[in-house]
């Protein structure tokens, strides 16, 4: 560098350094057109146009040409955080691609066109009638915890000076619905259930997987709004877990300070109250209020200038300043935008994420000696069930049943009917599909929800809900039909797509097959495809319960996490939590602990072996559970604390280990601290959430482990 040089574009500086000359440099006007996600050119210092908001939840969205991956919630199928990983360092990859050809053909990039991605969803998937469900990691704090940490790892790389991407933990904190009310709701929560049930994943981004922001929900949390919660932003983020990244308001959510919380008079005091809890970027630009705020003494430049240096840092540490040869992504080409790696990867990770639910006498997969076979139902031959909400496109995309047409051997006689719609009756009685059905030796019934019946407010246009669903029952007009292909004599397999669960009432004892595809990206219509047909043998595994009614639910606007999720409900369900069958069959021995009496605060080691006990190779989730037996404050039934996918060929006899930390067999007391209590614990390790409905719908005997901490 040469001696002229500004601080700020020197390299070879410390990052603060770099950042402290460069805010030391803008003019208060300057400054304060930077607080916005849209942020403009400042042409004097060398800065482009930049906007922070850009969205990467299973793919880059909303930016034109991108590999389509599946759903998060179907990811969180796969068990599988190092196939995460590898599916986020690919839509970094294709992230960095698009921002420098953007940049070099235009001078500055729009929304959605940036390195600031918006994802990943850790809010918990806590009620099923949730339209953003689909977003998320599921129920469970733990698998929500690894499957997002594995995400921000993948997506922000692992040079030491320079992020891929920079991935952002959303929606902190305490939101999952209903999003009628979000603008306005205050989501009251226990201390037990913030600290057990609602902050975990959050902490683990932020404290392990080091993310480099954090996203301010909509909604109030006790009282707070989160954007400018003292306990939240302050206390907790900063304060406990020791954040040093930007933190971001979802769009609009300053307004709704005022405006929807009623919590301050105007957006000047909105903007203050945020800005000096340690908010820092306002998405549709409640801050442009800054200017007034100032001058009538609501907060002070330093605030504007600790929050422009929390989010300058991000760009620096994105290389946006730098020679292009010093940042080792800045040369990836646009030839990894779609590329044949990529879109083998969508379809490896569509395919890991489908869930067997039923397989009465082996009709799947479909026998080789099958002659005809009828597709049929509203999912068949949609795009929109492939892509779920906040998707990228790409011309490569296959249906349901386009990949079922593609897999099937020229001899059998393959057709398609639509049968029915997704909501509405049919118009017409005649309805030959019925007959073509039952005279077929396997009817595929593509059914279930689509991104239009579930999703977030001003997408999900199929609901009036503004996303949510009220009952989660599958659509009478679908139900009504695959009852009508049953009693017609068809065997029926229901492939369901949603990001949610469905309820079937009677229609799980009528058909013979259930298999739970999500919304399986652009391969998903091929990797459906090799699952019905045996190719790959089916191994994911529900991040959620499945109800057996909306009945079943406590009230959607109640945070209190009884009665919710396989950790806390005493209703049995449909499907439980953790649940998938296989193609083969696995047999659980002998869970082995190092000790079986321990002192707080040490380790002990439990090893579990699995076994292949059909012909054919697979893969198996070994997951591992802990129950506190005399807890002095109430706990969940059973907490995941591990799990491992392990792949056993037939006849295979594998040892899993896992190690079980103090943290593990930890409660969380009233006041929301974590406490290791003496006594007594059950730790049980199988291939489902540990429950006799697993058991009676085919899941292996789990094998448990009595362990005693002492004082």
């Amino acid at each position: 560098m040469t001696e002229t040089t500004a601080p700020y574009l020197n390299p070879d500086l410390p990052i603060e350094q770099r950042v402290d000359d460069l805010i030391g440099r803008m003019t208060l006007a300057e400054k304060l057109s930077q607080m916005c996600n849209a942020c403009p050119p400042i042409p004097r210092l060398g800065i482009p146009a930049y906007d922070y908001w850009s969205e990467a939840l299973h793919g880059v969205a909303r930016n034109g040409r991108a590999t389509v991956f599946p759903q998060a919630i179907g990811m969180a199928a796969t068990w599988n955080p190092e196939l995460v990983r590898r599916v986020a360092s690919a839509i970094g990859d294709e992230a960095r691609a698009k921002y420098h050809e953007t940049l070099s053909r235009r001078g500055g990039t729009m929304i959605n066109q940036g390195l600031t991605f918006w994802s990943p969803n850790v809010n918990i998937f806590r009620d099923p009638r949730w339209g953003r469900g689909q977003e998320t990691w599921g129920e469970d704090p733990v698998l929500t915890g690894e499957m997002g940490s594995a995400f921000v790892r993948g997506l922000q790389g692992d040079d030491p000076r320079y992020m891929k991407a920079a991935a952002c933990a959303k929606h902190y904190a305490v939101h999952s619905g209903p999003e009628k009310l979000r603008h306005t709701f205050d989501a009251v929560v226990s201390a037990r259930d913030l600290h057990g049930t609602y902050l975990p994943a959050f902490r683990k981004l932020v404290v392990d997987a080091q993310v480099e922001a954090v996203m301010g929900a909509y909604n109030r949390m006790n009282g707070e709004a989160c954007c400018a919660s003292q306990t939240l932003l302050v206390e907790i983020l900063r304060g406990k877990w020791g954040f040093r990244g930007h933190v971001v308001s979802d769009c609009g959510a300053i307004n709704d300070i005022h405006q929807g919380h009623k919590l301050t008079a105007d957006a000047a005091e909105s903007s203050a109250l945020a800005v000096k809890a340690g908010c820092d970027n306002a998405c549709f630009c409640t801050y442009e209020k800054l200017d007034e705020a100032l001058e009538r003494g609501l907060l002070a430049e330093a605030d504007v200038d600790r929050s422009l240096a929390r989010m300058y840092r991000t760009r620096f540490k994105l290389g946006m300043f730098d020679p292009p040869e010093r940042v080792p992504y800045a040369d990836t080409p646009m030839s990894v935008v779609g590329c044949e790696e990529h879109l083998a990867l969508a379809q490896e990770a569509a395919a890991q994420s489908i869930v067997l639910l039923k397989n009465r006498n082996g009709i799947l997969p479909i026998k080789p000696d099958a002659k005809t076979i009828t597709v049929i139902g509203p999912a068949a031959a949609t795009l929109d069930v492939l892509l779920g909400n906040y998707h990228g496109m790409n011309a490569g995309m296959v249906t349901l049943v386009e990949g079922i047409i593609a897999r099937a051997a020229e001899d059998v006689k393959v057709e398609y009917r639509p049968g029915c719609q997704f909501t509405q009756p049919n118009a017409n009685d005649q309805d030959w599909s019925v007959s073509m059905a039952a005279a077929s030796d396997v009817t595929i019934a593509c059914v279930g929800l689509s991104p239009l019946m579930e999703g977030e407010e001003g997408d999900a246009i199929m609901t009036a809900e503004n996303g949510d669903r009220t009952e989660i029952e599958l659509p009478a007009s679908q139900a009504t039909y695959v009852k009508k292909l049953c009693l017609a004599g068809a065997k029926v397999v229901l492939v369901i797509t949603g990001g949610a669960p469905v309820a079937l009432g009677e229609l799980a004892d009528m058909v013979d097959g259930v298999v739970y595809v999500w919304y399986p990206g652009q391969r998903g219509g091929a990797a459906v495809a090799s699952v019905l047909f045996g190719d790959v043998a089916p191994s994911g595994k529900l991040p959620l319960t499945f109800p057996k009614a909306t009945a079943d639910l406590p009230p959607f606007e109640d945070y209190d996490m009884a009665g919710r999720t396989y950790r806390f409900a005493s209703v049995e369900p449909l499907y439980p939590f953790g649940f998938g069958l296989s193609y083969t069959t696995f047999a659980y021995e002998g869970l082995a602990l190092d000790r079986a009496t321990i002192r707080g605060g040490e380790s002990v080691t439990a090893t579990v072996t699995v076994r292949n006990t059909g012909d054919r190779a697979a893969d198996e989730v070994v997951q591992l559970y802990v129950a506190d037996l005399a807890a002095s404050v109430p706990v969940p039934q059973q907490s995941l604390v591990a799990f491992r996918r392990v792949h056993l060929a037939a006849g295979e006899r594998q040892q899993v280990t896992f190690a079980v930390t103090p943290e593990m067999l930890e409660l969380v007391d009233e006041a929301g601290e974590r406490v290791l209590e003496p006594g007594g614990f059950r730790l049980t390790a199988g291939g489902s959430s540990p429950s006799a409905r697993a058991l009676a719908l085919g899941a292996a005997a789990p094998v448990t482990a009595e362990l005693v901490v002492t004082a």
